[in-house]
């Protein structure tokens, strides 16, 4: 077996090839510091980052992985789905630098990325489950008459969109272009103002007036829950919730995969393992097996010697 292991021999076993595109939502409200790593509080977008790594290095080798970044409308593909083991050191340090500043505007308009994402999705050269991390805040505040249909969209069968932040809320920050705080976002910025409607649904508002001047005029960003959950039910999607990783885990289990393939699986370590055991029990003395053995011959001695002393010449008698 250890000479057979030495060529490192395989098998060949059909299997589940799964493959995400995870996009990032990196609008300012994932700045909102609501969520909790080892107990501190952390923005959304740490928490996002933190939760990517940790579900990454669970994914067994062969799973492909893309990462994507929301922001305005749009959905951009950072790089195609490629292999988490290959590549695991490229994909860390990608999730190291992504940052709300990489956002090409300010605005969110989280239903229109999903058509973006179906989109990006489909010139993609093999399919690939999208897995959407975002806390669903839209701003400004479409009208229900100006809100886009989802009813039509295509291919969105088992995507899974994940819900980050908490239902309590909390500001949303304001930061520079050197990420320093100069106020909170206020009530004002995610007012729509009259006719509006068609500018801000293309991502062209503009907003001026979106410091918060005092506590009270702050806007408090939650998890939009409802409206995920909506969204996920209007495209065939699921919905789960980011705080714990193992139901995130489970549910990306249950997406479809993109392939199933006929794939090598090593076996010296098997053939390994086997010589080791047997090689230990060959040298076990005292082995349970052995001690058996030896009480049955020994009884089996005891009942023959039995028998000959029974049939001993002074108890034959002859005819």
């Amino acid at each position: 077996m250890l000479a057979i292991a030495l060529f490192r021999p395989t098998v060949p076993v059909k299997h589940n090839i799964y493959s995400y595109f995870m996009v990032i939502d990196i609008t300012q409200s994932m700045n909102t510091v609501d969520m909790k790593i080892n107990g501190k509080p952390v923005s959304r977008i740490a928490y996002t980052k933190q939760i990517l790594r940790e579900t990454i290095s669970s994914l067994p080798c062969g799973t492909k992985v893309g990462l994507g970044m929301f922001s305005g409308v749009n959905v951009v593909t950072l790089y195609l789905p490629i292999d988490v083991c290959e590549n695991f050191s490229s994909i860390q340090d990608t999730l190291d630098h992504i940052d709300w500043r990489s956002a090409w505007t300010a605005d969110s308009r989280v239903r229109e990325s999903m058509l973006s994402s179906a989109r990006v999705v489909s010139n993609f050269p093999e399919p690939a489950q999208v897995v959407y991390f975002s806390d669903g805040e839209e701003a400004p505040k479409l009208h229900a008459f100006n809100t886009r249909d989802l009813s039509t969209l295509q291919n969105a069968d088992g995507w899974l969109l994940v819900g980050i932040g908490s239902m309590q809320g909390a500001a949303i920050p304001k930061f520079t272009e050197k990420n320093q705080l100069i106020g909170y976002w206020s009530h004002e910025s995610m007012q729509l103002a009259p006719g509006a409607a068609p500018i801000a649904a293309a991502g062209l508002l503009k907003r001026k007036r979106d410091v918060a001047e005092s506590v009270n005029d702050r806007y408090i960003a939650k998890l939009s829950e409802t409206s995920m959950m909506a969204m996920a039910k209007e495209i065939g999607a699921t919905y789960v919730r980011g705080d714990n990783l193992q139901a995130l885990l489970s549910a990306m289990r249950k997406q479809k995969p993109a392939r199933r393939e006929w794939t090598p699986i090593s076996i010296d370590w098997l053939l390994g393992t086997l010589a080791g055991l047997i090689l230990l029990f060959a040298y076990v003395p005292q082995h349970p097996l052995k001690k058996l053995k030896k009480r049955f011959s020994g009884k089996k001695q005891t009942q023959s010697s039995h028998q000959l002393s029974n049939h001993s010449p002074s108890s034959i008698t002859l005819d």
